[in-house]
């Protein structure tokens, strides 16, 4: 199922902002123009990735440092070794972001 979120020039390139739906919570980022959401969850310990910062294509997380891939949700340093769930994310004709939690 598909949800909106904000439009899409209201999230400048090289940052992030956080939905809450009842099926899940997510950071949806723009990288270079291109839409990306993630789980706001770091596989370590359950931590919120909100707050992290941007790094080279990767969330920090701001509680022990695991890196996540913006593009993929892949772990990309310890102490995460698991993904964190990744999102289909499009653009509509109103120029909304669009988030499928399905």
């Amino acid at each position: 199922m598909w949800y909106t979120t904000a439009l899409a020039d209201s999230i400048a390139p090289g940052h992030y902002e956080k939905f809450e739906f009842e099926e899940a919570v997510i950071l949806l980022f723009n990288l270079d123009g291109e839409f990306f959401a993630l789980e706001d969850r770091c596989t370590h310990d359950d931590a919120e990735l909100d707050g992290g910062d941007i790094e080279n294509g990767c969330i920090k997380c701001p509680r022990h440092g695991a890196c996540f891939d913006i593009r993929t949700g892949d772990a990309k340093s310890a102490p995460a070794y698991e993904a964190t769930d990744k999102f289909e994310t499009r653009i509509n004709s109103d120029g909304v972001v669009e988030v499928n939690l399905s």
